[in-house]
C-alpha cells in the first residue's frame, strides 16, 4: 500500500473542516495539521516509506497537541460572563404578611411570591412597600421603602 502526498494533504484538510464545522474543541486541527505536515515532507520526498510517514504523523499531532491545544482553549474559549447574581437588589417589593424586625416572610415582586427577611428594627404591616438590601440564594432581605 502507498500513501501519495496529496493523501497526506486531503486527509489534513479534511480534519480542519471537520474541527471548523464540529465542537470547536481542538482536537481534529491538531491530527489536520500533522497531516499536512507529512505531505508537505512527502511532496518534498523527506517523508521516507509509509511506516515513517505515519509515524510523523502521529508525532506532529500528538506533539502539537499536547503543546498548543491548552492555549488555543484559553484564547478562544473565555468563560462565559458570569449572570449578575443580584439584578433585585433595589427593586419595590410588597409584603404579604406583617413582618417584624429580624422575621422571615413572604413578599410580592414582579408578581412571585419569595421568601423574604426584614433587615432593620422597623415592623413590615401587610401590604407595605419594601426595597430588596441583598439576596442569598432565594431569600431577599428588606427594608421598608425609604428608610435609606
Amino acid at each position: 500500500m502507498e500513501i501519495l502526498w496529496w493523501h497526506w494533504l486531503i486527509l489534513g484538510l479534511l480534519l480542519v473542516v471537520a474541527e471548523i464545522v464540529g465542537s470547536g474543541s481542538f482536537y481534529l486541527i491538531f491530527f489536520g495539521i500533522g497531516a499536512l505536515l507529512v505531505g508537505v515532507l512527502a511532496k518534498l520526498e523527506l517523508a521516507g516509506p509509509v511506516w515513517l510517514q505515519i509515524l510523523l504523523f502521529s508525532l506532529f499531532s500528538i506533539t502539537a497537541l499536547a503543546l498548543f491545544r491548552g492555549r488555543l482553549l484559553r484564547t478562544f474559549q473565555k468563560e462565559p460572563p458570569k449572570p449578575r447574581v443580584d439584578p433585585l437588589i433595589g427593586e419595590v417589593a410588597t409584603a404579604v404578611d406583617d413582618l417584624q424586625p429580624g422575621s422571615v416572610g413572604r413578599v410580592e415582586l414582579r408578581g412571585t411570591s419569595w421568601s423574604a427577611r426584614n433587615s432593620t428594627s422597623h415592623t413590615l404591616p401587610s401590604g407595605a412597600r419594601c426595597r430588596v438590601v441583598r439576596v442569598e440564594g432565594l431569600m431577599l432581605h428588606i427594608e421598608p421603602e425609604g428608610v435609606r
